[in-house]
């Protein structure tokens, strides 16, 4: 699955994107999150504080509890504000 960051969470990964080939296990947003967490520091420090960042799968923002179904890119990025 292609994963993407924006903002400071591409900083605290240190990549804008990359291609994962994610375990049959993970099923949702948040089980993504999760098997990132296990991949070093720097998404342990990304996600740190899970609930303030934000997912989209194929370009649709969505819920952590959301199936990753047949979506071929997630996209993970920080609250926007507006102004």
């Amino acid at each position: 699955m292609k994963i993407r960051y924006f903002a400071w969470v591409r900083e605290r990964v240190g990549r804008g994107e990359e291609e994962i080939a994610l375990p049959e296990t993970v099923k949702t947003v948040a089980d993504v999150v999760a098997f990132l967490k296990t991949q070093g520091a720097e998404y342990e420090t990304a996600f740190e504080n899970e609930k303030i960042v934000r997912a989209a799968l194929d370009r649709v923002h969505v819920k952590s509890d959301t199936p990753l179904a047949n979506a071929g890119e997630i996209a993970f990025f920080p609250p926007m504000t507006g102004g």
